[in-house]
């Protein structure tokens, strides 16, 4: 055995310790070799046995965190997937000048492992303290059940989860999740439309765009302007209480895109929480009436009558037609509002909302013409928008001779407002009618577009629509310096197989300014009741038009219209239906003579 020899750490063997100045010589320490080679190996299994140990334990915490977060299921891999995936993000939607319409924000969602709660109808009671919306008896069931995951709550506010973390209930947690956020509240809730807890679009452009929405970061940009908006907005909430309406809807349109600038339907709803479907969808804040909504558009159609009957060529300006009597088919009479009991041309049956006289102008081409005309404007199938809430017109089938006679006039079949501002867009425009959008048009060499009718009918037609403002049914619809133009109309409201003879829908569909149109607009008010103010009367000339004027006058600034004076020699020479005589030298030029009825009493 060999022996080995260890020095003490301090000691100097040459000539004592340090520390020991008599340099007294210590023991030296002696150490087995087989001993020494135990000790070594005791010192390795031990490292081995902590190491064990320690991995144990861990495997044990995590396999214990583990459950807490993901809290198991009996289906497997559900609940890991549900606590462990990401919620997808949805890009921001903005409207045209990139105000904010939509976003998603990071919030918390709480949720429970029921068989890790030891009271469940404590748990609930002391939850219900933070989220008293929570039904107390429905929660300590779910409490109470055998599952392994519930949700509690989703999409809770900072405090909530403060405040519901601060009760340390065992057995509940928190996941981070997205809240879909509408800054603008209800002001465009029937465009922007909504999403769910999952972040899945429901209705609206959400909706249409719900992949684009994913999948993209860079914001979604629509053709709407918040500005036109609450204009739009506040003035169809005004006139529905005046007149006690059941509801109202509008809209603004670039008649050189087809963009949408503003598109309002009342009553609306908060998009953060919106209400369950209805099923009268008169009342229902989720009906989206401009275009869902289908409807007898009444004496607007006359716009595109009149239009097709001069597009045709077999009816001029100049034309006669003989409105002394109703016009009787079958067992129907087709009268006039107001009687004239005259002969007119077309200007006067334009002006005066002739049923009689523009029944005789669609005689003049027939039924197959109409109906190819109203195909080439689109009323034949949904209207062409990026929304899920489309309507489909309603139209005759066959489409026969006492058809053609109702239509002309704006009865026997229904379009969506969307249909008739788009072609309406079209008529005033210099004839070319582009397909309405709510996306904001970046390349304007790109707008598609179909030509509906001739550069000189569209003159012929701002010309007409100028003079009903001046001289006609619409009087109230002006707005001094924006130059308005446009159609009232009147309809009784089709209700199961027959019509309501006490309820109706009031519109007028319009543009400015008509020396060159750039604006189309469109308001429609469902069911308004007449007033001491108005006589009783609750018609287009009476209800719609003097919203018109009070809209055009508030967004015709924010649009960047440069006001002109009617009565400027160019302006009215740009507007008049027959060719104005220059006058003498030195003479005043009059202004055009404006309506003798104050209000407008036909349609």
């Amino acid at each position: 055995m060999t022996d080995v020899n260890y020095s003490l750490t301090g000691f100097d063997l040459a000539g004592g310790d340090r520390h020991n100045p008599a340099g007294r010589a210590e023991p030296r320490i002696r150490v087995n070799a087989r001993a020494a080679g135990a000790l070594a190996m005791g010192k390795a299994r031990l490292l081995v046995l902590m190491s064990a140990f320690t991995l144990g334990f861990g495997a044990v915490g995590l396999k214990l965190v583990d459950a807490t977060v993901s809290f198991g299921s009996k289906e497997p891999g559900a609940a890991q997937a549900v606590a462990r995936t990401a919620p997808t993000s949805r890009a921001d939607i903005v409207d045209r000048n990139g105000v904010l319409l939509a976003t998603s924000l990071r919030t918390a969602s709480l949720y429970a492992d029921p068989l890790l709660i030891l009271d469940a109808a404590e748990a609930a009671q002391q939850i219900a303290t933070v989220l008293p919306d929570l039904d107390v008896r429905q929660l300590t069931a779910d409490l109470s059940s055998d599952k392994r995951f519930i949700w509690i709550k989703r999409n809770l506010t900072p405090r909530q989860e403060n405040d519901v973390f601060r009760l340390g209930i065992p057995g509940i947690g928190f996941r981070n999740e997205e809240r879909r956020v509408y800054p603008q509240g209800a002001l465009a809730a029937h465009v922007v439309g909504f999403s769910g807890v999952d972040n899945n679009g429901l209705m609206g452009i959400e909706q249409a765009f719900d992949s684009r929405l994913k999948d993209s970061g860079e914001p979604l940009r629509l053709s709407v302007d918040v500005r036109l908006q609450h204009v739009l907005r506040k003035e169809l909430a005004a006139t529905v209480q005046e007149f006690s309406a059941i509801g109202a809807a509008g809209m603004v349109m670039d008649v050189k895109t087809g963009e949408i600038l503003a598109m309002v339907s009342v009553p609306d709803f908060d998009p953060h929480a919106p209400p369950a479907p209805q099923q009268e969808q008169d009342t229902d804040p989720r009906f989206n009436r401009n275009t869902l909504g289908v409807y007898e558009m009444g004496s607007t159609f006359k716009i595109f009558n009149t239009a097709m009957a001069l597009e045709s060529g077999r009816v001029r300006m100049n034309d006669m037609f003989d409105a002394t009597r109703p016009i009787r088919i079958g067992r129907f009479t087709i009268s006039d509002f107001h009687p004239e009991n005259k002969w007119m041309d077309v200007a006067d049956v334009f002006k005066h909302s002739s049923n009689i006289g523009s029944v005789k102008m669609a005689m003049e081409l027939g039924p197959t013409a109409q109906k190819e005309f109203m195909g080439k404007l689109g009323f034949l199938k949904p209207a062409s928008l990026e929304l899920p809430e489309r309507g489909w017109p309603m139209v005759p089938n066959p489409w026969r001779e006492v058809n053609m006679m109702t239509i002309s006039f704006g009865h026997g079949m229904s379009v969506s407002p969307a249909h008739l501002l788009t072609a309406v867009g079209g008529v005033v425009n210099g004839g070319i009618m582009h397909p309405a959008t709510l996306l904001k048009r970046d390349k304007p060499a790109d707008i598609p577009g179909t030509r509906i009718i001739s550069e000189k009918t569209s003159d012929q037609m701002r010309r007409l629509m100028r003079l009903v403002v001046t001289e006609g049914t619409a009087t109230k619809a002006d707005a001094p310096g924006y130059i308005v133009g446009g159609k009232t109309g009147t309809a009784d409201k089709v209700k199961g197989r027959s019509y309501a003879g006490n309820a109706r829908i009031s519109s007028f569909a319009g543009a400015f300014p008509m020396t060159d149109p750039r604006y189309a607009i469109y308001v429609m008010v469902d069911e308004p009741k007449g007033t001491k103010k108005t006589y009783g009367y609750a018609t287009g000339g009476w209800v719609a038009a003097p919203t018109i004027g009070a809209i055009v006058s508030q967004i015709g600034p924010l649009l960047g219209v440069k006001p002109q004076d009617a009565t400027r020699p160019e302006v009215m020479q740009a507007l008049a239906i027959r060719p104005i005589v220059p006058p003498a030298h030195g003479a005043q030029v009059a202004a055009v003579p404006a309506s003798l009825q104050t209000g407008g009493d036909g349609d």
